[in-house]
């Protein structure tokens, strides 16, 4: 398997001018952890965190406070100044962050990820973001027991889902991911109702060369809007 098998697309992203407090709003509203940086022609700069945000609070003696909160009132040396009072997504991001190709095995990124000690690894064709690889990305991919598929098989059926998904059911991509080996399809992420999760069981189901689809997704707590 490769960094395409397992990638979720659609990434959500920030520009380099993005405001702290609608940074925070993103990971909040997609219950997610992080979010890349890009300019206009979708190349990563860089990638914001919450390790990044809590940089802004982390002086607060108020431990027992949330952090989205804390950041929203209100520091060290002129980067540490920075990181904790800048206002805006280039100033407190992490930059020039490691970036993978679609072609990238499994086993690589693990290793990536473990000796540089990060949570994700974004995925780039010809220099643009098309995805990223979190932890459990790479876990749900080695989870699937698997023989190489001729001809790429399995890639074309998790495009062809997530087009259907996108396309047809009401459904957010961006909240899914697609696993797909000699055929049988693992399904993963949250959805806001029933009707949506059969919805994309039924997707996956009516796709050609589909032999089995098991449906894992769960759906949101209430009050959030995202994967």
């Amino acid at each position: 398997m490769q960094a395409a098998d397992v990638m979720t697309p659609n990434v959500i992203t920030v520009t380099p001018d993005s405001e702290v407090s609608e940074i925070a709003s993103l990971l909040l509203e997609h219950g997610i952890s992080a979010v890349p940086v890009v300019d206009a022609d979708d190349k990563v700069l860089g990638i914001v965190s919450e390790g990044d945000l809590m940089r802004r609070v982390e002086n607060d003696t108020d431990q027992h406070k949330s952090w989205w909160l804390k950041l929203f009132s209100g520091g060290g040396n002129a980067v540490d100044y920075v990181k904790s009072h800048g206002r805006k997504a280039s100033e407190i991001m992490t930059p020039h962050p490691l970036t993978i190709t679609e072609d990238e095995p499994l086993h690589r990124i693990a290793s990536l990820l473990e000796k540089r000690r990060i949570k994700r690894v974004p995925v780039v064709r010809d220099g643009r973001l098309v995805g990223i690889v979190s932890r459990s990305n790479l876990l749900r991919g080695f989870s699937v027991s698997r023989q190489p598929a001729a001809g790429g098989d399995d890639r074309a059926i998790r495009d062809a889902i997530l087009k259907e998904v996108d396309e047809n059911t009401g459904v957010m991509v961006d909240r899914l991911n697609v696993i797909v080996a000699d055929g049988k399809v693992q399904l993963w992420g949250l959805v806001d109702s029933k009707e949506q999760r059969q919805a994309v069981q039924v997707a996956a189901e009516n796709i050609a060369g589909v032999t089995e689809v098991e449906n894992n997704l769960g759906f949101m707590p209430r009050g959030m809007g995202g994967y």
